[in-house]
């Protein structure tokens, strides 16, 4: 197992390379100067470039981009240009918020997900599965975004239960943290509740079929533990691996919804550093989530081996 987990983190450096010089080739080129950003539309050319100076930007692109990778190996990502803050202190600051609604959203995606799909996969071709498939389909194709201003309308407007906006951190008291979570939540959790039902679904209806379970049923074994006990084991593997990228997607892609509902999460933090070109930041927090969704990953691995002792690390699952 070490020798796998040493592997596999070796295998993260052509990835992250590859990732880094694609994230400064594309900031350095979009327009726009830092440092007349930072000046303000009165600057004088003088003063500009003086400024660019300073921050380092007069200097060949090559020559950045090397700067920029010794100071990440030394787990520095450089100083933000606009809020005078080390990059991974405000990366760290930032992802609280984010991290909290990935996770809130996640728990509820696969509450719903895991039993609709059971559900389904036991009752095929039933009015009850047809209806729970179309329902996972209406999931996936609303954006989260616009199910964001629905519920926002609803809950926070109409009904005036939950509020529209804003973030309280855990610190100010559990229920208050989640009631400014349940909506946003919601949003994102839909469309991954969706795609894990269907995923159960699949899996579910591909191990009903093999011949253990026939057995299992013909020993006299009851419904409820040949379901959970056998099938749902068996066939939890592509379902994990639905959850662990569903779970890096949610990290990454809250940015809209964090807008909508006013949470200072990670998503801001790049729009905001997007609009004033705030390249340390932009660049670190583009590298610190892909370093993220690539741990997830790893861990989605990890966990194979404990859910099914049968699956060899290094090995796929039908190289069992």
């Amino acid at each position: 197992m070490t020798a796998y987990i040493v592997k596999r983190l070796l295998s993260l450096f052509p990835v992250l390379f590859v990732v880094s010089v694609v994230i400064f080739s594309i900031i350095h080129i979009t327009p726009g100067n830092p440092a007349a950003m930072i000046l303000g539309q009165e600057a004088t050319a003088e003063q500009i470039a003086t400024l660019s100076e300073q921050m380092g930007l007069h200097l060949p692109i090559y020559e950045q981009y090397l700067n920029w990778v010794i100071g990440v190996f030394q787990a520095d990502l450089g100083m933000s240009y606009f809020m005078r803050e080390p990059v991974l202190d405000l990366i760290f600051k930032y992802i609280q918020p984010t991290l909290s609604l990935a996770i809130f959203a996640q728990i509820i995606a696969v509450i719903i997900a895991i039993p609709v799909g059971i559900i389904a996969a036991t009752r095929r071709g039933s009015v009850v599965d047809q209806s729970l498939m179309g329902m996972t389909l209406i999931g996936m194709a609303i954006p989260s975004f616009l199910l964001g201003l629905l519920l926002m309308l609803v809950f926070g407007v109409y009904l005036q239960w939950l509020p529209i906006g804003g973030y309280r951190a855990i610190e100010n008291g559990f229920l208050e943290h989640v009631k400014f979570l349940i909506m946003p939540a919601l949003s994102l959790a839909t469309v991954q509740a969706a795609l894990i039902a269907r995923m159960t679904r699949s899996s579910m209806l591909e191990v009903l079929n093999r011949s253990f379970i026939k057995t299992a049923r013909s020993k006299g074994s009851k419904e409820r533990r040949v379901i959970f006990g056998h099938a749902l084991r068996n066939a939890f593997l592509p379902v994990l691996t639905v959850i662990g990228q569903s779970f890096g997607t949610l990290i990454a892609g809250a940015v809209v919804t964090e807008i909508i509902f006013n949470i200072p999460g990670i998503g801001q933090l790049v729009i905001n550093s997007v609009e004033r070109r705030d390249y340390p930041v932009i660049q670190g927090t583009v590298l610190f989530i892909t370093v993220s969704y690539v741990f997830i990953n790893l861990l989605v691995d990890l966990l194979y081996g404990v859910i099914d002792p049968r699956v060899r690390l290094g090995q796929g699952r039908r190289g069992e």
